[in-house]
């Protein structure tokens, strides 16, 4: 799944568009690599989400093209 859509399915940015910006500017890593909006994710991929001076780091728990909103708290786990 590529990550600008996980970021929005899994609700940890609210848009998809936002989730393009911030990996064009370098404020997405998956796995200590700079992410493209293109770039793929799956299970167990460590994501870093830069957002100003706070980092969330978030562990890729499931992939699912749709999710309500309860189901996608269920999609990573919050690490650190």
């Amino acid at each position: 799944m590529r990550i600008d859509k996980f970021l929005k399915n899994s609700r940890l940015i609210k848009r998809r568009t936002i989730a393009k910006e911030a990996c064009e500017q370098d404020r997405i890593l998956i796995n200590g690599r700079a992410a493209k909006p293109g770039s793929e994710v799956k299970e167990g991929d460590i994501i870093l989400i830069q957002f100003g001076n706070a980092q969330i780091k978030a562990k890729v728990l499931l992939l699912s093209e749709h999710s309500t909103k309860e189901a996608a708290a269920s999609m990573y786990e919050i690490v650190e």
